[in-house]
């Protein structure tokens, strides 16, 4: 039977789609709860933008307006989720924000190398020891990313780590600094799936090597069976909110032995004393990097007493967020151990805080940060 509608009249399914989009939407906005933070995301989310007449001037105020909207947009991450199967599992997209999937593990694309900016740690690196330790002998060691394991050998572009090695090399001399090598002693298993980092049960014996290298590995409980194993669940790494993919979130373990539990840190930003492991981020709304229990996260520059050392040395290690995981392994063999990131404090400013005198020195960097090292101050 024909509809008595005229055609003219009739109002088709796109159409009333779209109405309902237009009316429902902005409700949906209005009453979905407005939560600080993506946790899949690890970032907070954009605030409502404030009304001024210059911002609307400039255009400002639409810019940030945009910002809000695209974060507060209702069931906005089962659409990423959508967007990101639907590019790899059906379009065959071999990576999502940049970001690839090898093995369960998530890792993200670092390409091409960046010369100058190796070059320019390199620089950093000796300008430091030539304003605070003219005398003494430094160790560094470079810490590859998981694309060293995975992208060549799956045909994805990545650094080379051969030249990245050689250009520290070339610009660093051999009577200041003494390269540790710990490239051959990780694998990608040794990584978190959902993440950038290295898990701390799996660099016993990376610690071990570093230690030696400064003269102090007799002293370091070696074995895993001299830590206990603590767990905490449902662990999402940095790069599962980027990759906006189905993953399975990783079991983060953190190591305890006698001497770690004696130890402190302290935090020159906060003035303040906290454990080595800082489980308060557990707990806190506004936390969102589990990771951060070790040592708080990473901090301008923190100070670990160990009072049940085996010696009295100290150790002063210019390091990144890597560093967080591994530091609490070298407590048996050091009393102090300073703990500097050139991300967050300048160069110019740590005389003013840490004595160099006797102290053993490492710089300890990842690649990726070596590849953009603009970021050290």
């Amino acid at each position: 039977m024909k509809s008595n509608i005229p055609h003219s009249k009739r109002i088709s399914l796109p159409v009333i789609t779209f109405l309902i989009l237009i009316f429902i939407l902005p409700v949906l906005l209005v009453m979905t709860p407005k939560s600080g933070i993506f946790l899949s995301e690890r970032r907070r989310l954009a605030a409502f933008p404030t009304i001024t007449v210059k911002d609307i001037r400039t255009k400002t105020f639409m810019d940030d307006m945009e910002k809000y909207l695209l974060d507060h947009f209702p069931s906005r991450e089962f659409f990423r989720r959508l967007k990101a199967v639907y590019a790899c599992n059906i379009m065959h997209q071999e990576e999502n924000n940049n970001i690839y999937i090898i093995r369960d593990n998530a890792i993200k694309l670092e390409y091409p190398l960046k010369e100058t900016s190796v070059v320019n740690t390199a620089k950093k690196m000796t300008d430091i020891k030539a304003r605070y330790f003219p005398d003494t002998q430094a160790c560094y060691s470079i810490i590859p990313d998981k694309n060293y394991f995975a992208a060549a050998q799956n045909s994805y572009p990545s650094i080379d780590y051969d030249k990245m090695s050689s250009l520290m090399r070339e610009n660093l001399s051999e009577n200041d600094y003494r390269y540790i090598d710990i490239f051959d002693m990780l694998t990608l298993d040794d990584y978190y799936h959902t993440d950038t980092h290295w898990r701390q049960e799996s660099i016993l014996s990376v610690a071990g090597k570093i230690a030696d290298a400064l003269g102090a590995g007799e002293h370091l409980a070696a074995e895993n069976a001299e830590y206990t194993a603590n767990t905490i669940a449902d662990f999402y790494g940095v790069y599962y909110g980027q990759a906006a993919l189905p993953m399975a979130p990783d079991t983060l373990t953190y190591l305890t032995n006698d001497t770690i539990s004696a130890a402190t840190v302290w935090n020159l930003e906060t003035n303040t004393t906290t454990s080595v492991y800082d489980l308060s981020r557990l707990e806190d709304p506004k936390s969102v990097d589990k990771y951060d229990i070790f040592l708080g996260g990473a901090q301008a520059l923190q100070v670990i007493k160990s009072p049940k050392a085996a010696t009295d040395r100290r150790l002063i290690i210019f390091r990144d967020s890597y560093a967080s995981s591994i530091a609490p392994l070298l407590l048996d063999a050091y009393s102090e151990i300073t703990l500097i990131d050139l991300r967050y404090i300048s160069s110019a400013l740590i005389g003013d805080h840490v004595n160099f005198e006797n102290a053993d020195i490492l710089f300890m960097y990842n690649t990726v940060l070596i590849n953009n090292s603009a970021m050290l101050k």
